[in-house]
């Protein structure tokens, strides 16, 4: 799956001049290969149907999904990220779920979902304001969780505004659709933010301190 901007106009003049980089192989480029089959999106009027592209090197086949939306998720990736920063202010999910006309099971799973990894999330999202921006202010964790999230996402986005401006490649930014690019819309995917190999520990010569 490749997370690209939402005007298909622009997605078919980037395939066709060959500017989309294959993500499963090195140099390659990826070419129309397709549609996928439509799906519904609640918050949206009409049902979406995903551009496919097929990479003219390694010839593996991508979904191209729209900034707007996460991966599996059959819900405006801008509703779900109300969800979330609602969390953050402190309501629960029931009175979340009635704001935005969402299931309270589909909330429920949203929060907990966003509430095992959310250490992991804050640290990439500062990591990509730290790489993106110039003399970012990481902001301190507070006793909330879910506002510690937040900020680290505000600072992305405003990183990556004050770097590329308040509209780039994939359209007007928002701090929602700064969570789907960030995260190759995985953000609420299994096995994402991905765990960063460690290095190995250097071996020490027990002897070497009574020497």
């Amino acid at each position: 799956m490749v997370t690209v901007e939402v005007d298909p106009v622009r997605v078919e003049s980037r395939l066709s001049r060959g500017d989309m980089s294959c993500p499963s192989c090195t140099g390659g480029v990826l070419a129309g290969w397709g549609f996928a089959r439509p799906r519904p999106v609640a918050g949206m009027a009409a049902p979406v149907r995903p551009r496919r592209a097929r990479c003219r090197g390694c010839a593996v086949t991508h979904v191209l999904l729209p900034v707007t939306l996460l991966l599996r998720r059959a819900y405006l990736a801008e509703l779900i990220w109300a969800a979330l920063a609602a969390k953050a202010r402190g309501h629960g999910h029931r009175p979340i779920a009635q704001r935005l006309g969402i299931p309270r099971s589909t909330v429920r799973g949203w929060l907990r979902v966003a509430a095992a990894r959310a250490d992991a999330v804050r640290s990439w999202f500062l990591a990509v304001a730290v790489t993106t921006g110039v003399d970012v202010a990481v902001p301190r964790t507070t006793e909330s969780v879910w506002g510690d999230v937040l900020a680290a996402v505000h600072a992305a986005h405003g990183a990556i505004t004050a770097r590329f401006g308040r509209s780039a490649v994939l359209g007007a930014v928002t701090a929602a659709q700064v969570a789907v690019a960030a995260s190759a819309g995985r953000l609420l995917s299994p096995g994402w933010p991905p765990v960063p190999a460690s290095d190995p520990a250097t071996p020490v010569d027990p002897a070497a301190d009574k020497r």
